[in-house]
């Protein structure tokens, strides 16, 4: 009994397997045929061209301010109601439309605020902001 004897009966197959190596050249060709289309698939335009500058127009501000005694100040003049309400009406027809900054004293009643405010959306205004100050 011969363990791992070399006899020339034994068969030995000296060709290589393909099968594998098929295999993979498939798989990329399938992935080559899939890719390169998606790759090379643009359409050719001949588009017009132009030059212009970005139209930014910043909107106005408008500074409205109420001291403790609850006067009202439009850009720093003194105004009354009935001219509150007309400047805000002219202010809501610009475009675009300017942003009301609202500056109120800290002892200003809360009523008079909320009349301002409320005269401000009945004119047509809707950027409002408040402005305060940071304490030192």
């Amino acid at each position: 009994m011969a363990m791992g004897s070399l006899s020339e009966e034994d068969d030995f197959n000296p060709e290589i397997n393909t099968t594998p190596l098929v295999d993979v050249m498939l798989v990329l060709l399938i992935i080559f045929i899939i890719t390169i289309p998606v790759m090379n698939h643009a359409v050719k335009l001949d588009l017009p061209r132009a030059a212009s500058q970005p139209n930014d127009v910043k909107p106005e501000t408008i500074s409205l301010s109420i001291d403790a005694e609850g006067t009202v100040f439009w850009n720093g003049d003194s105004i009354n109601e009935a001219d509150l309400a007309a400047r805000i009406a002219d202010a809501a027809k610009t475009e675009p439309q300017p942003e009301l900054h609202l500056h109120a004293a800290r002892t200003t009643q809360y009523e008079k605020v909320a009349q301002v405010m409320s005269a401000a959306q009945a004119g047509g205004l809707t950027k409002m902001g408040f402005v305060t100050e940071t304490p030192k």
